[in-house]
């Protein structure tokens, strides 16, 4: 087999430009990754070989012609199956969306083919991207490549095991409340939470429109194995789009050459325990930054734990109003976690709703304020290691326990923060990513900060899963 599935996506894109190897190549290679190892972890779902190979060799035709060339020209990626891709099913991980096929992309994929990218597979995700593990109703679980009996994370699950293991170079996912983050940190790889407005999402399955929540919180963003990759994605989807009235033409800040901004470092955010070696993984990105000419020292955001009750109210007051609809289409176990974690999270009325939005904006106002003065903030993702597979399912304060280890990325959703992930140790066998966030639209200023961690600490992924 080829060892091409190795390679990052801007290393492929550069090997296909040059000729030193065709996009056909490339996607026979993970094609065949994928059937060599997606038995172990069950992250690829569906499998769209033969379109790929068809694309694979129009997209050599033109490297041949000496066409223009998009930036990921020929390289393949792979998308979560809550975002459209033409010809396929939109299944949310449910039995009742299995036949729910797309005619048309969604935007993100569309701008990642225009970038001359080739979509070839789609990955697992739990029921409705409800959860924060990876177990669908429709297509079982997926396990993490690490251990396969601790979880991939959620709500992008199948995304970051497909690409830890080398199936993919490139991925597609979404978030609003982790979703892209929090199998990065279980899975070991890179991923970026965009700001508010930065990418499109839409949809042609129904419901077409999304509830206040979502609208407010919920982002598409890319995933990958190297954060130059987190980046050539985040590019080539960024933008307005005349199908989500939520984007905007947003200039996103980078880090300027020789800059080093001031770090505010949170080993051990407010809210719960931390566990040591996550704490020590976050101090350990915080050396390699200052060894790097960065100036960290630690710090807490204002109002930290209020941010994580003001997420709980938008969110569950939305999922309160769905959830019968939910309980009819959701498996067993989505639905347990589901009912656990809004019996332990606020039952607001109205008012209280309305007041909720009102402070959330003081909130803002806060952070925005205080990353003036710390523009950066690095912070673990979760506070443990990935947690064992039932674990969040097996008891309402189980339920509780993981809404609790999530607690670090709920503040970018809230505030619609940019917030990259880039991993920065090990903790109990398991990945342990760290979290750099910062103000509205400093997406490539984050992306920068994590290339900086990873170019000292170094990348965990590719690896083979562990299969006991």
């Amino acid at each position: 087999m080829s060892e091409l599935w190795r390679n990052s996506a801007l290393e492929l894109a550069a090997m296909i430009r040059d000729r030193e190897v065709s996009s056909r190549e490339v996607i026979q290679a993970h094609l065949e990754r994928v059937e060599a190892v997606n038995s172990r972890v069950n992250a690829i779902v569906l499998l769209l070989s033969d379109q790929a190979l068809a694309a694979a060799d129009a997209a050599d035709r033109a490297v041949a012609d000496g066409s223009p060339l998009g930036p990921l020209h020929g390289v393949p990626f792979t998308i979560k199956e809550n975002i459209d891709v033409a010809g396929t099913p939109t299944t949310h991980g449910v039995p009742a969306l299995a036949e729910a096929v797309a005619p048309v992309d969604a935007p993100d994929v569309q701008r990642m083919r225009a970038a001359g990218a080739i979509p070839f597979g789609r990955t697992n995700l739990p029921d409705f991207a409800l959860r924060v593990h990876t177990e669908s109703a429709l297509y079982g679980l997926t396990r993490n490549p690490w251990n396969p009996e601790r979880t991939p994370g959620g709500s992008s699950g199948g995304e970051a095991a497909a690409l830890a293991t080398g199936m993919s170079p490139l991925g597609l996912g979404n978030d609003i409340g982790g979703s892209l983050r929090n199998p990065a940190h279980c899975c070991g790889i890179a991923s970026l939470k965009p700001s508010f407005g930065a990418v499109p999402f839409a949809t042609v399955i129904p419901p077409e429109d999304m509830s206040i929540a979502r609208q407010l919180m919920d982002v598409e963003g890319p995933m990958a194995r190297r954060v130059a990759d987190v980046r050539a994605g985040f590019t080539a989807i960024a933008g307005q789009h005349p199908r989500d009235p939520r984007t905007v033409p947003a200039m996103f800040t980078d880090l300027a050459p020789g800059e080093r901004p001031k770090v505010a470092v949170l080993p051990e955010p407010p809210g719960g325990r931390t566990h040591p070696g996550v704490a020590a993984a976050v101090r350990r990105a915080a050396g390699a930054l200052a060894d790097d000419g960065f100036e960290v020292t630690e710090a807490v955001p204002p109002d930290y734990e209020q941010a994580l009750e003001l997420w709980s109210a938008i969110l569950s007051a939305d999922l309160r109003v769905i959830k019968p609809l939910l309980d009819q289409l959701m498996g067993d176990d989505g639905r347990t976690f589901l009912t656990y974690a809004l019996d332990g999270l606020p039952d607001v009325d109205l008012a209280g709703w309305a007041v909720a939005h009102t402070a959330r904006n003081g909130v803002g106002r806060r952070w925005s304020q205080w990353y003036q003065e710390y523009p950066v903030l690095l912070s673990p993702v979760w506070s443990e290691p990935a947690f064992p597979v039932g674990f969040d399912i097996a008891s309402p304060e189980n339920a509780a326990a993981t809404l609790q280890l999530i607690r670090p990325v709920l503040p970018a959703n809230l505030l619609g923060t940019p917030a990259a992930v880039v991993p920065a140790g090990m903790a109990d066998g398991l990945p342990v990513g760290v979290q750099v966030m910062g103000d509205r639209y400093t997406d490539l200023r984050c992306l920068a900060v994590a290339e900086a961690i990873e170019r000292r600490l170094g990348p965990l992924t590719p690896i083979d899963p562990v299969t006991s």
